[in-house]
């Protein structure tokens, strides 16, 4: 059973997620790989809305997509997509990347090599890793502007959708961990923590939601 409390810190997490941004249109959309085919969904109906010309679906497999995803995220991101209507030239993928900073790396060395010109991004992202995939991104690749974006989800929604509260509030606390640690070790920009998201963090910690932690922090 997972108290009251636990919720409130988890819904104050997802807040703090939120980047806020709003759609525009942008050079490319970049959908993050993971086990989310929600990535997919909200990219191609951005794609639709005229928010990007062309679309980069980035990720290989993980040990959570291992399974479920044996083709590699990126070519069951495309799959999904052009099922709801993307047309596959309008589509490159990116199949070798593992994490994050990867995703980000490996789809701008695929951009340059195929002479596209970037000069703004809509990420698209998992909800609660908006903020995460953003700090990535501004750190790996400056120079161009980045657009957040991610499905118009509540937490409640999400965890109904995944079917794995433990998890969904697992998943987290590692992002907002991530966010702590990852700029001093260059991985992210530094961003300013909220006391009261820090405070948040460190009480869903100790109350055990650790399985997505990095082990030595």
């Amino acid at each position: 059973m997972i108290s009251t409390q636990a919720w409130a810190d988890a819904q104050r997490l997802w807040d703090f997620q939120q980047m806020g941004h709003e759609a525009r249109p942008c050079s490319v959309a970049i959908g993050l790989g993971s086990h989310d085919l929600g990535v997919a969904d909200t990219t191609a109906k951005l794609y639709h809305r005229g928010m990007a010309p062309l679309i980069v679906f980035t990720g290989a497999t993980s040990q959570t997509t291992r399974e479920r995803m044996p083709r590699g995220e990126a070519e069951h991101y495309r799959s999904r997509a052009v099922e709801l209507g993307v047309p596959a030239e309008a589509i490159l993928l990116e199949q070798n990347a593992r994490n994050t900073g990867d995703n980000i790396r490996f789809s701008r060395a695929l951009l340059e090599e195929q002479g596209i010109r970037v000069a703004s991004v809509l990420l698209v992202s998992k909800p609660y890793e908006e903020r995460r995939a953003y700090a990535t991104a501004r750190k790996l690749w400056p120079d161009v502007e980045w657009v957040s974006a991610s499905a118009p989800m509540t937490l409640t929604d999400y965890v109904e959708s995944i079917q794995d509260a433990q998890l969904v509030i697992d998943m987290l606390v590692g992002a907002q961990q991530r966010l702590m640690v990852y700029p001093s070790q260059g991985f992210m920009i530094h961003q300013e923590m909220p006391n009261d998201v820090v405070a948040a963090y460190e009480r869903l910690r100790s109350g055990g939601f650790t399985s997505r932690l990095l082990l030595k922090n």
